[in-house]
């Protein structure tokens, strides 16, 4: 039987790993600016996240979206449509990242005011 610091330490890193997790699957410079655009209208077309997401150029994006798909946290949908329109939305499991981003953009605000005072 495992004492008590054993035990603490298996549960830290657990604790540890998760998160490495979650930064491996959120990281760089977008992910998180793209799952945004998609989370705040529920259905994105390429277009709308690339004029949403400043500065990101479309073959960077399309790795992103490319990426956050695999990881099952987008859906990617092609309409049927003159010229076709790729369309974007938020998985079930991408959903449960709605509490982080709109955590992510309280704090931002706040930050905001506070190292520039608006």
């Amino acid at each position: 039987m495992k004492n008590c610091a054993e035990f603490q330490t298996d549960e830290h890193k657990k604790k540890m790993m998760a998160v490495q997790d979650s930064m491996d699957v959120l990281s760089g410079k977008w992910k998180i600016a793209i799952i945004s655009s998609i989370c705040y209208y529920n259905k994105r077309r390429f277009s709308d996240i690339l004029n949403d997401v400043v500065g990101i150029s479309n073959k960077m994006l399309s790795k992103e979206l490319k990426e956050l798909e695999i990881n099952k946290i987008v859906k990617r949908t092609v309409l049927d449509t003159q010229p076709i329109t790729v369309q974007y939305e938020l998985t079930q499991h991408g959903l449960t990242l709605r509490t982080i981003i709109n955590n992510l953009t309280d704090w931002g605000l706040e930050h905001r005011k506070v190292v520039v005072g608006r």
